[in-house]
């Protein structure tokens, strides 16, 4: 189905004219919204939590907090159906859950893990409700903005802005943590989401064809009409492709940052590899992404990128081996750090460009959240256990075990995204 909601979908316009176009600015700014919650859970929590001497057990389990990007697809028709403040119905809610994750993480560095993990759990629970909601506004706002010639680049560009995004609390608020005290560490990591904020008070809301005016529309449209053009096969496929693509990737990230330190590094030194070595890694992996996939398509993308994807985790291995033996350097971490944000940013690029294909721009909130919510299961559930299988597998073990479990979705691709295809084999 042709998307008409945005300009240049008669005329082609230049590559430049497409990479510095306003679209491609909003999904910039919006990617960095959108990520920076999630690696405060995923980057910043688990550096806290270890700092302040909390089991890694716990700090593996502590991956549940990330179940309402799970679940995420039932309260999506509320959003696709009900406006707020009169501002429609993207622009109202970006701005109310932009504001309450702002006052939600600086709030979180006021509490002390070893006495209150309770409610170092609430809080960090309700950043990841607020979060997922943010991200089924900005899914659903980028998909009705953007053509689908425009789904590739401008997917890529919001995907590595989302990465970007992790370099404050993964980098920035690492840094700051050695000199400063959590509570400040907190609240300049939140007000990193002020210049979103700033931007969803003048977007303007974008014209779709068709809107829920009730909630039965709301509600059971978006999945009849999923499964009616897809076909029941396809839709299964899709969904278990979803699910598996990025597995073996988050696991291996899931503990990231507590894997470092376990080498030997410090704060200070994590954050300032991750900065620059993530930084131009991501920003190289944006651009060039972005152009392959107008040179290529999607379905070929998902297959280089994927092959890249699976192929960085060994860096993890190779860390993990050299710095049991005591030689890991600065240069290797680095290395590590850089490769895997390479790889993960293109592989992440070309499955977002893929779901948003898979939606229909008439029901985008609702579908695009149903199927990111099954690529957000592996990291809340399967992340879960990543504590444990540390523990009795060793690090070393572990991350060749993420490698295999990209095998499967990678055979995948021949189903969901053929090489030789512009879709699946059931189009």
């Amino acid at each position: 189905m042709e998307s008409k909601t945005a300009a240049g979908t008669e005329n082609k316009p230049t590559l430049a004219a497409q990479i510095f176009s306003k679209n491609m600015g909003i999904c910039l700014i919006t990617g960095f919204s959108s990520g920076l919650p999630l690696f405060v859970l995923l980057n910043l929590m688990s550096a806290w939590l270890r700092k302040e001497g909390i089991d890694l057990k716990i700090i593996g389990i502590m991956s549940l907090i990330m179940i309402p990007y799970t679940w995420k697809f039932l309260w999506a028709p509320v959003l696709d159906r009900f406006t707020l403040f009169n501002l429609g119905r993207r622009r109202g809610w970006m701005l109310a859950t932009q504001l309450v994750l702002i006052a939600l993480i600086s709030a979180l560095g006021f509490l002390k893990p070893q006495y209150s993990m309770g409610l170092v759990s609430l809080g960090a629970l309700l950043v990841a409700f607020a979060s997922a909601s943010q991200d089924i506004v900005i899914d659903a706002y980028r998909r009705e903005i953007l053509s689908d010639n425009e789904l590739g680049l401008g997917n890529s560009l919001f995907v590595n802005a989302y990465r970007i995004s992790s370099l404050v609390p993964g980098g920035l608020s690492l840094i700051l943590a050695d000199i400063m005290p959590w509570h400040a560490v907190f609240t300049i990591t939140g007000c990193a989401l002020v210049p979103g904020f700033i931007l969803s008070i003048f977007l303007k809301e974008p014209k779709v064809a068709h809107k829920p005016r009730t909630l039965k529309q709301a509600v059971v449209e978006p999945f009849s009409e999923f499964i009616k053009r897809r076909g029941i096969a396809a839709a299964l496929l899709t969904v278990a492709f979803v699910f598996l693509y990025k597995i073996g990737d988050s696991m291996a990230t899931a503990l990231a940052t507590p894997f470092y330190m376990d080498m030997g590094f410090n704060l200070t030194t994590i954050g300032i590899v991750a900065k620059n070595a993530g930084l131009w890694s991501m920003v190289a992996g944006g651009l060039l992404g972005g152009v392959i996939m107008l040179k290529i398509g999607i379905n070929k993308a998902l297959w280089l990128f994927g092959i890249a994807q699976m192929v960085t985790i060994l860096g993890f291995v190779w860390l993990a081996h050299a710095g049991e033996e005591g030689r890991a350097g600065v240069w290797l971490l680095a290395l590590v750090i850089g490769a895997e944000a390479l790889g993960t940013g293109l592989g992440t690029a070309a499955f977002v460009s893929f779901i948003a294909r898979e939606t229909n721009p008439s029901y985008t909130a609702t579908q695009f959240a149903l199927l990111t919510s099954f690529s957000a299961v592996p990291r809340t559930f399967c992340n879960a256990a990543t504590g444990f299988l540390v523990e009795s597998l060793g690090w070393e073990s572990f991350f060749i075990l993420c490698t295999l479990l990209a095998v499967p979705g990678m055979l995948l691709l021949f189903k969901v995204a053929p090489w030789n295809g512009n879709g699946s084999v059931f189009e």
